[in-house]
């Protein structure tokens, strides 16, 4: 942790700690500083960020929180080199090894979703204005953050996704929630493909709140550390001035989405896709029949289930799903150690799904990762 101040700690950008908090006026900042892993959490990260949220929620002082994440590309000791990249997501290198090694690792690994969850709840939750710099790669954990605050500024080099499936995972950290509230079926669409967008999409998507040339990030973060606020009103007066009024939301067609990802199952939607002449519609269709049978199927029934939920249940289902990621098939069984595997530690990209078609996929497949493995009054999340 450190006090000094922006244009001071730049010096010590690529220095050991991998989030730097900062108090300066009445702001709280955080920066993430794990670029040469894209920012991806660490439990000690996450513990980080937990307390010290906790600790500003309580202290009069700060009367807002804003985050940002270092550049791994940009030249160290630069202004440049504190934006261009948010968070890649959770270490998943970490979920692998623990996962294999069991014992305390494995509980490690259990813990980290807990405390994760129970961030990304916060950051929701926050009574005052918290605003999250998501310029550059915000995916998986930095959209459980990002999608939590109350500003949600992006940028021309924004890529935001949820790309879980290709991992033989699904998209927790409260994409249950933050999806399948967006127009249409959008939600299943970016949840199921794992499909990268731009900064215009998520505005038009409700998943960002304004858009902002990344060459203005620096100045408006001086601007927010300097500026004398009385009050959190008065910051939030301030974004709504600054900020929100320039923010243009472009049109949102979801036709094309809504005709295929409304269908009832994964293989309808699959199926649909393969029959059409559409080159986007056989692209999907071939990006769908890559990631995880099983997973698509989990995920896609996750997403029409946290519509009518609210966060912290959405939240609390995900903590079960991800168990289940773990241990309902465990080790080298797991379809999320397979997907790490192929894709991020031996990089033959060729997982060995299981089923290894989305028809071989049956009900009780999936029905099995929503049984809680908790007895009432103890799953992990219960005190959302």
């Amino acid at each position: 942790m450190t006090n000094e101040p922006v244009n001071k700690d730049i010096k010590a950008i690529d220095a050991k700690p991998e989030v730097l908090f900062e108090r300066r006026g009445n702001m709280g900042l955080i920066t993430l500083n794990r670029p040469k892993a894209l920012n991806a959490l660490s439990l000690a990260m996450v513990r980080e960020l937990l307390a010290t949220l906790r600790a500003w929620c309580d202290d009069p002082t700060v009367l807002a929180v804003a985050i940002r994440g270092t550049n791994k590309a940009g030249r160290p000791g630069t202004a440049e080199s504190l934006f261009g990249g948010f968070c890649a997501g959770g270490d998943i290198r970490f979920f692998h090894q623990a996962a294999l090694a069991g014992g305390a690792e494995l509980a490690a690994l259990d813990e980290f979703f807990t405390d994760e969850y129970t961030l990304d709840h916060l950051i929701h939750s926050y009574p005052k204005p918290f605003m999250a710099f998501m310029d550059g790669v915000v995916m998986g954990g930095g959209m459980g953050m990002g999608q939590g605050a109350s500003v949600r500024i992006v940028t021309e080099r924004t890529k935001m996704a949820m790309p879980e499936t290709a991992i033989g995972l699904f998209p927790d950290v409260g994409g249950g929630y933050f999806l399948s509230r967006c127009p249409g079926h959008v939600g299943e669409y970016l949840a199921l493909t794992g499909a990268v967008i731009g900064a215009d999409e998520a505005l038009a998507y409700g998943l960002a709140d304004v858009k902002v040339a990344a060459a203005r990030l620096p100045a408006l973060w001086e601007s927010l550390a300097t500026r004398a606020f009385d009050s959190s009103a008065a910051v939030e007066q301030w974004i709504a001035t600054e900020l929100i009024s320039e923010s243009d939301r472009t049109a949102c067609a979801t036709g094309t989405i809504d005709a295929y990802f409304s269908l009832l199952r994964v293989k309808h939607i699959v199926d649909a896709l393969e029959a059409s002449t559409d080159r986007w519609a056989l692209r999907t269709a071939a990006a769908l029949r890559k990631r995880s049978p099983l997973m698509l199927h989990v995920t896609l029934e996750q997403i029409r289930r946290a519509r009518t939920m609210t966060l912290a249940d959405d939240l609390r289902m995900e903590r079960t799903l991800v168990h289940h990621c773990f241990h309902l098939r465990p080790g080298e069984r797991s379809e999320t150690v397979e997907g790490i595997r192929a894709l991020v530690v031996d990089k033959d990209y060729t997982p060995k799904w299981s089923p290894a078609r989305i028809e071989g996929v049956t009900a009780a497949m999936s029905a099995a990762f929503f049984e809680s493995p908790w007895l009432d009054g103890e799953h992990p999340l219960r005190n959302l």
